[in-house]
């Protein structure tokens, strides 16, 4: 594929689109590789890296091993990923802490309007069509509600987060944070992303390096022979993935960071939801959600001393998800 300089300026934006969606738990980078039309030259790519590889090299040199590894493709990509996961993440736990209605309305619209651009690619609708897009949306509603585990930074563990993590954060629907979360490694990675933790940051990305060239073939064979059925499944984890990034919650228990102890919300504060205890005294470490429900704004501004549910810039916040994705759209059908 003949690419320009300026397509590769494109690619990397693309890029930065998707490292700023992993950065948040709750948000794809698979989902904007999808919709901005790379996935599949980016899973291909990826599946593409074995051993031959280095014959190549060895045998015809680097340009020739460049071109096969499809160099600039990668190399514009990861630029974007790499610089805007790691400034994004900084700007996200503010934005998270401090504005939580407004960002994750933002990224519910980004991915409720994500939800029709994956599915009209599914060109024949059967019954296994539709079971595999339930199968998909139940899997990742189920995902999305399980409760963190406790914080773990043993090596062994990283390497594992890091292979997990980076098979999610390929697959449109399901958030690599956000596993992390789950596996109780989100804060260990921010933080050593934070204070240039080498180790710890080497650990994840050789656990990330293994889990992405294994998961990688295994979704290239799933496009080549079962295309339509990935898809649904996809877009499934995509729908599903909706419970976790609906803008209010009601926090139901919360993990004690000092002690480790899981308890009701209640037993902690009169209100309802922790982000706005956490606001309110500026303390975003003493607790973290364990398990939430998704309620409507009436609801979260009774639970919370009436304060104000933010709906009509909540649905702003919305429409500019849906106008993002619409862009991203547009500029991979273009190319």
């Amino acid at each position: 594929m003949q690419r320009r300089l300026s397509d590769y300026f494109i690619i990397a934006l693309k890029g930065v689109a998707m490292g700023a969606a992993d950065a948040v738990p709750g948000v794809s980078g698979g989902t904007i590789a999808f919709i901005s039309g790379i996935y599949e030259e980016l899973i291909t790519t990826i599946s593409n890296i074995n051993l031959s590889l280095f014959k190549t090299l060895k045998n015809h040199g680097f340009k020739a091993f460049w071109k096969q590894a499809n160099g600039n493709f990668i190399l514009a990509l990861l630029t974007g990923i790499i610089i805007s996961f790691i400034s994004f993440m900084r700007l996200a736990k503010y934005l998270i802490e401090y504005h939580p209605v407004l960002i994750w309305s933002f990224f519910f619209g980004l991915i409720v309007v994500s939800i029709y651009f994956v599915g009209k690619q599914i060109t024949q609708w059967k019954a296994t069509t539709f079971a595999a897009l339930i199968i998909g949306a139940i899997s990742a509603y189920y995902i999305t509600g399980l409760p963190a585990l406790a914080g773990n930074s043993h090596p062994l563990y990283l390497l594992f987060a890091g292979a997990i993590a980076i098979c999610a954060m390929i697959l449109p629907g399901i958030s690599g944070s956000f596993i992390l979360v789950i596996l109780g490694a989100y804060k260990t990675l921010s933080d050593a992303f934070h204070d240039f933790n080498l180790k710890k940051i080497g650990l994840f990305a050789l656990g990330a390096v293994i889990g992405l060239l294994s998961f990688s073939r295994i979704l290239k064979w799933l496009f080549n022979n079962y295309k339509n059925t990935t898809l649904a499944v996809l877009t499934g984890f995509i729908f599903g993935s909706l419970n976790k990034v609906w803008p209010w919650k009601k926090t139901m228990t919360v993990m004690a960071d000092q002690s480790g102890e899981v308890v009701y919300f209640s037993t902690v504060s009169n209100l309802g939801t922790l982000s706005v205890l956490q606001k309110s005294t500026d303390d975003f470490e003493s607790y973290k959600t364990i398990i939430e429900n998704s309620v409507f704004p009436i609801e979260y501004s009774e639970i919370n001393n009436h304060i104000d549910p933010q709906t009509l810039p909540a649905i702003g916040f919305m429409i500019a998800g849906f106008l993002t994705i619409f862009i991203l759209e547009k500029i991979g059908t273009r190319e």
